[in-house]
């Protein structure tokens, strides 16, 4: 998947007088992150999107992008998220947080958050486990990078396994946790995303 920059976002219709389009359109100039060539023309590429996708999903200059399987654009997201887990008291059962907020409100995931400019994914995680559960981890191997597009933004989670080893975990935001074995895993209603790496963790001990 080939992410993009948006380096401008101008109007589609500049400059006319008339117009059949249903509703308003912005132009939006995206830049290939990676490319190599920085200033030629040939490596940015263009795409109309309406005015109302762009304020929905909170798309803006500098802001990250890329294409969905159906041709239509989406935010893009990255995160991490820590399958934490606890081989010496509760037999390998796996620590799941239930979100407590926004649309997806009461549905469980793994808990973790957003990568900070300057930050590798396993320093971004440790940090965003301190701030939410308060404890200190170490992060283990990746798992997977699962890619998964919403209804409003394309997310991309790089999950990692991971261990308490220092503190105990204390929820700050999460509304609910648990400590599932594998054999109830299909007890809680996963977010979908998080349920792409159920299958990637059974059976691993």
């Amino acid at each position: 998947m080939e992410i993009y920059s948006v380096t401008a976002i101008t109007e589609a219709d500049f400059g006319c007088e008339e117009s059949m389009r249903e509703e308003p359109m912005a132009l939006l100039k995206l830049k290939a992150l990676g490319g190599e060539q920085e200033c030629e023309e040939e490596s940015f590429r263009f795409a109309e999107v309406p005015e109302s996708v762009l304020a929905k999903q909170g798309i803006a200059e500098g802001k990250k992008v890329c294409f969905a399987e159906d041709g239509s654009i989406r935010k893009y997201v990255r995160v991490v998220a820590a399958v934490i887990r606890d081989t010496k008291h509760r037999k390998g059962k796996i620590f799941a947080t239930a979100r407590g907020y926004g649309e997806y409100k009461g549905w469980w995931e793994f808990p973790g958050g957003k990568i900070e400019p300057g930050e590798t994914p396993q320093e971004a995680l440790v940090r965003e486990i301190h701030e939410e559960l308060t404890a200190t981890i170490a992060v283990g191997e990746l798992i997977k990078t699962v890619e998964y597009d919403y209804p409003g933004f394309h997310l991309s989670m790089d999950c990692f396994f991971a261990e308490v080893v220092e503190g105990h975990l204390q929820l700050k935001e999460a509304e609910d946790a648990k400590w599932l074995s594998q054999d109830e895993f299909d007890e809680v209603n996963w977010l979908p995303a998080d349920r792409e790496l159920i299958d990637c963790i059974r059976g691993v001990k």
